[in-house]
């Protein structure tokens, strides 16, 4: 869902030209949209991703910081979303491994944040130039929770979103299973030749007794039959069922589909034996339009907040 969702035809626009031209300048020096895309992949796998802003008041610049659900922790929700979370990420200060805590809470002023630094033995730690409190000054919530346009009923009130792989997990083990079937049926399945002792040349082995010298040892094709004279060469050609095994593999494939909102056909083989392009599925394929259609508005919402956010500080900056 990365792809299709957020990609180089994806803009951020205002209604006043000028602030569109700021806004595309400053988020390609940030390479916003290859990180944003990045967070898009992990959430939707994980269930939950963020951004958030960082702010660097001695540079007067305003970055965006990108999180998975590992580093998120929502600290005030309700049903019409996270107003206040939590972002734990690892850091090195000094050559030592701390963890960094930045804590955005919302005030009468507007949003703050709030940064602490603990080491392994659990002791904060004061890194110089890092200021422990921040007024932003923006109404705009500094962060956005970004997942997918799934309802997570199975925890109620729960803050995290639901994996695009919750329902499927069966449906990914058939494919497993059947893309390991097929590529067994060939490796095990193929021709054997059994050979006659006679076949063989031999040596001694030190002790003055003779022995067939083999192929080599890691030859799984030929194989001697020992104390034997009678048919020279025998060969061994099973049938494969490679066809019914491609068929359960294609089975599996439509299965997770489906039950992933890209459709019955997305990841089908079509009659040339090839998987189908996102182009190619498109046309046909309404199920998947419709829910990249859902996942843009969740989507939407995420990156128009964070920018509204980003764009209030940094003017709060160059005040």
């Amino acid at each position: 869902m990365g792809s299709p969702l957020l990609n180089d035809k994806t803009q951020v626009v205002r209604d006043a030209q000028e602030f569109t031209d700021w806004l595309a300048t400053y988020l390609a020096e940030m390479e916003f949209m290859p990180a944003a895309q990045a967070t898009v992949v992990r959430a939707f796998g994980m269930g939950t991703g963020a951004r958030a802003l960082l702010v660097d008041a001695d540079s007067a610049k305003v970055r965006i910081r990108h999180y998975d659900a590992r580093m998120v922790v929502p600290l005030t929700w309700d049903k019409e979303g996270t107003t206040e979370c939590a972002f734990v990420t690892p850091a090195f200060y000094s050559g030592r491994a701390v963890d960094q805590l930045q804590v955005h809470l919302r005030g009468r002023e507007g949003y703050r944040i709030e940064t602490a630094c603990f080491d392994e033995a659990g002791s904060e730690v004061a890194p110089v130039d890092v200021c422990p409190s921040y007024e932003t000054g923006s109404e705009w919530p500094t962060f956005a929770i970004v997942m997918p346009a799934i309802d997570n009923t199975r925890v109620d009130m729960s803050p995290y979103g639901k994996s695009v792989f919750t329902d499927a997990v069966d449906a990914l083990q058939a494919v497993n299973l059947a893309f390991d079937a097929m590529i067994s049926e060939v490796d095990n399945w193929k021709m054997r030749v059994f050979l006659s002792d006679v076949m063989f040349d031999q040596k001694e082995d030190g002790r003055g007794r003779k022995v067939s010298i083999p192929f080599g040892r890691q030859d799984c094709t030929v194989f001697r039959k020992a104390m034997s004279t009678e048919d020279t060469i025998q060969e061994f050609a099973p049938a494969l069922r490679t066809d019914a095994q491609a068929k359960a593999l294609r089975t599996a494939l439509q299965m997770l589909g489906d039950l992933r909102g890209f459709g019955i056909s997305y990841f089908d083989f079509d009659g040339a034996g090839y998987v189908k392009t996102a182009t190619e599925v498109s046309s046909d394929n309404s199920a998947l339009m419709c829910n990249i259609r859902r996942h843009e508005r969740v989507l939407k919402k995420a990156v128009a907040g964070i920018c509204r956010a980003m764009m209030t500080v940094e003017r709060s900056l160059d005040v």
